[in-house]
Parts: structure tokens; sequence; C-alpha cells
């Protein structure tokens, strides 16, 4: 509730002021001073006292895993961007014209952008929720959470919002089989979570179902949620125009909406991740309905692999349901199975469905896995997932289609002291019409160069839909729009991406 509160309060001020560090300093005050007003310290001192060396053991593997250099590429393209405009600039109209990607603004990184210019500069955000997540499973001893930490430790080292889904997912499933009876803030949190993730809708639609069918609850509990859940829409149409990022609809006109063009692009690179980039869009776009299945099912590599598990999950998931003759159970499949719907219908990309796998191992070996179990699997696939971050490039090699693998950074000895962070800093200056903004050189994410930026691959898409980000006004935080580029514009634009390709050859 916590997070929520602080989260809420960041997203609201973010559509007026910049995540600063002065809004960071009065909150980091006022925490501290409730932490100690209210004592809650006497509770850490008292927590796990049986379990002491081994809840101390754990920690230290998390702060270990949190340590390594960031490797998943959305932390370059998309988490730490965003995390900057936010600390800069705050929730800027239309930013999603300037670079489609952060018009999303997830609600997660809204609050670490908050704690980013002083506390968490190395936005380490998500092994904290992970030392979190191990104080709860130490106060429920709720052992089989134990199990999900070592996947989980893939996410510690960047502020990917897939760590606090599905961490605050597990903590919800949990409590609904301990017959938790707040619907309010069941349903509070689910939303939250939708907030942060929009492919965690199962959870939302779980708690609703929960409380009207098993818990007879009026339509007042729902009320928090549903006001989270009006600032999470008008947030998404304040940067990108309509209500729930990517999707371009409803279309209200608002007229800092990204160009169709645009949008059309970004819906054929899902088609094309979804085929693991195995196929051309025309290739797919020709496909019979068999083939669609077929070829998603098959793909070659490890991700067919995991598309064949998930349906063969599911269908294990609902005979599971059939012999448990739960309604609780059934609410669960119930939620996942349109979830899952959802997700194939629009983007059947692996990463969009890995919670469901979480949910379905969660219900089935709930209480019936124990500490021992729990600790030997955690123990097992921490040395495995351990291999993988400190010898990468052995794993590159032997499994090629974990794509990964080949980003991951290995160990260095700094990380004891320092988490490890990666620095670029080239870049150059530009200006179309009333915008200047930079573009990295050399490189094809603007992690680290100043705002406004443009990723070399966005700067070619607006060249291809004939468009280019303007200014709303005479300062970037007033927000942005885009107009069609002259004959003149448009040759300056291929300048600058000839002479991008040209350094980065």
């Amino acid at each position: 509730m916590g997070i929520i509160s602080v989260s809420t309060l960041f997203c609201l001020l973010a559509f007026f002021v910049p995540l600063s560090i002065f809004v960071e300093i009065p909150f980091l005050v006022f925490g501290f001073w409730v932490f100690f007003y209210f004592k809650e310290y006497r509770g850490i001192l008292q927590l796990a006292p049986n379990h002491r060396i081994l809840f101390l053991l754990v920690t230290a593997i998390i702060l270990f895993f949190g340590s390594f250099y960031p490797f998943i590429l959305d932390h370059f393209g998309y988490y730490v961007p965003t995390i900057s405009w936010l600390s800069k600039a705050g929730l800027v109209q239309g930013i999603s014209n300037l670079d489609l990607l952060l018009g999303q603004m997830s609600f997660w990184h809204i609050l670490q952008a908050g704690f980013s210019n002083f506390t968490d500069s190395f936005l380490r955000l998500n092994a904290v929720i992970l030392v979190i997540f191990l104080i709860y499973i130490f106060e429920k001893k709720s052992w089989i959470h134990l199990v999900f930490l070592p996947i989980l430790f893939l996410f510690a080292q960047s502020p990917n919002p897939d760590l606090p889904v599905l961490v605050f997912s597990l903590i919800v499933l949990n409590e609904i089989f301990l017959g938790y009876k707040n619907s309010s803030v069941l349903f509070l949190i689910s939303v939250f979570i939708f907030a942060i993730k929009p492919t965690m809708i199962w959870l939302p639609v779980l708690s609703f179902l929960y409380s009207v069918f098993m818990m007879r609850s009026g339509l007042r509990v729902f009320l928090p949620g549903t006001i989270l859940l009006f600032l999470f829409l008008l947030k998404n149409i304040w940067t990108f125009g309509f209500p729930i990022f990517p999707v371009s609809f409803p279309d209200f006109g608002f007229s800092w909406a990204p160009n169709s063009g645009v949008l059309a692009k970004s819906s054929d690179m899902a088609i094309l991740k979804t085929y693991d980039l195995q196929y051309s869009v025309e290739e797919i776009r020709q496909f019979s309905t068999m083939d669609y299945v077929k070829n998603w099912l098959f793909l070659v590599g490890i991700k067919g692999k995991i598309h064949l598990l998930f349906v063969v999950g599911l269908a294990l998931f609902l005979l599971f349901s059939i012999l448990k003759k739960s309604k609780l159970v059934w609410l669960i499949f119930i939620s996942i199975l349109l979830k899952s719907i959802m997700v194939l219908w629009f983007s059947a990309q692996y990463r969009f469905f890995i919670d469901v796998f979480f949910v379905i191992f969660f219900v089935v070996f709930w209480q019936r896995i124990s500490k021992f179990g729990s600790l030997l699997v955690f123990s097992v696939l921490t040395f495995i997932v351990g291999l993988f971050f400190l010898f990468p490039k052995y794993f590159q090699s032997q499994l090629p289609s974990f794509k990964m693998s080949g980003f991951m950074g290995g160990f260095v000895p700094t990380q004891f002291y320092s988490p490890a962070v990666y620095e670029w800093k080239k870049f150059e200056n530009h200006q179309i019409g009333n915008l200047k903004f930079n573009v990295v050189k050399d490189y094809p994410f603007s992690f680290d160069t100043p705002i406004p930026a443009i990723s070399p691959s966005f700067v070619q898409q607006y060249l291809d839909a004939g468009i280019f980000p303007q200014l709303k006004g005479p300062d970037f935080r007033d927000g942005f729009v885009w107009k069609k580029i002259t004959p003149f514009e448009k040759a300056k634009i291929q300048r600058i991406l000839d002479l991008h390709h040209h350094e980065g050859r």
C-alpha cells in the first residue's frame, strides 16, 4: 500500500513538475520520519528470529544478482529514457510523438524516477522489491515463493516492470488462498499491477470475480481501484493520446496522438516479434489460420518450446480445475484464459504470458511443496542462474536461441561495492523545424543521451512516414505533436541517417 500511495502521488505530481530531487527529498524525509515515529524498525528486528542466517544469506544473493550489468535491451531503449524524461520533465503531453515507446510511462518507472536522483541513481528498485518479497515469504512462512526467486533474479538489474507485477501478483494470489477478506484492497492492488503492465489484466478480473462471487461484495469496494484505473487511463491519454498503450482505439481525436503510419509500423513489429523475426510481415499476412497456429507453436529455437509449454500448461490447468472442483481455481482459470486470449489476439510474444506459468505452478503446488523442497529447488535454480550470469559467453555458444545471454556483461569485481552500469555519452545535435534534438552516435539506443533524444530507428520511421515531431510550445515540457515534412527537411533527415550509418560502420 505504501508503494501504491507513493507511486500515485508521484504520478499526480508528474503532470505538473519533474520528479526531480526537489520531489524526492521531501518524500525521503517524510518516509524516514514515519519509519521512526511509528517504530516500524521493531518489525524488522523481530523478523525471522529462527531463520535469520537463511534470511541474510538469501538477501546477500539478491544483492549479488542485482549488482550485475543490465542486459535486457528494453533497459536501454525504454526504461532509462522514460525515467530520464520523468525526472527532468515529468509527464509530457504527446511524448510518444518523439519516441513511441515513451508513451507507456509505466507506473513502475514513475516510482523509479521519483527515487532516481539521489536514493537510487543506479536504478535497482527491483532488487529492493525482491528483498520486500523475501520479508513477505518469511513473515508468512510461504516457502513455495522461494521457488520463483531464481527466475526473478534475471530481472533484478534494471527497473523491468515484469518483476514487480510477478511478485505482487504472487502475493495477491497467496492472500486470496489464505482467505483475505478486504475486497477493496485486493482490487486496488490488482489495478495497480495492471497499471504497471496491462498484460496483467487477469488479476483485476480475478479480484473482481472473487469479490463478487465469493465475497459477495457490493460495488462500493471497487471505488478506490476504479479511481486508480481512471488515473492510469488519463496518464496514457496525456502521453500517448489513447487510453491503453499501444492500442490505438478508441480514437478521441486528440491533436497529440501519434501518426497512424508510425502506429502501423509498431503493429508490424509486434507481429514480427510474435514469430521471433523468423518470417517477414508479408509472409505472415499470407498465413492461413492453421499456419498462424502451427508456425507460432513450432518456431525454431527456445521460444517455440515456450509456446508449446504454454499451450500444454493451459490444457493441464483446465484438467486440474475440472478435477479440483474448486470455485476459486475455476475463477483463476477463467481469468488467465481471458488474458491468454487477449494476448494471443494482440501480440502473442512469450514475454507477455510468462506470468501464466507462475500462476499455474503456484495454484497446483500451493501447500504441496515443503520448506525443504522449496529450498532445494531454490538452491539448484540459483546455482544454474548464477552460472548464466558468471559465464554468459559459454551459454551464448551452447544456446544461441537464448539471445539474452549475448547481452550479459559478466562479473566485474567492482560489483561488490557499486552496481555495474554502462556509459556511452556519444551524441550529435540536430534541428528539424522548431525541434532541437540529440541523436546517439554509433549505437541504436539513447539511454544516456541528453533529452530530447530520438533514437536512429525512430528517425528512420519518421522519414518513411513523411513526418517529424515538433514542439507544441516554446519548451519541450509543453509537449509534442507531429507535422508533415518538406522536401528540404526530408533531405536533411536523410543526411542525419547517412551520417549515423557511416559512423556505425
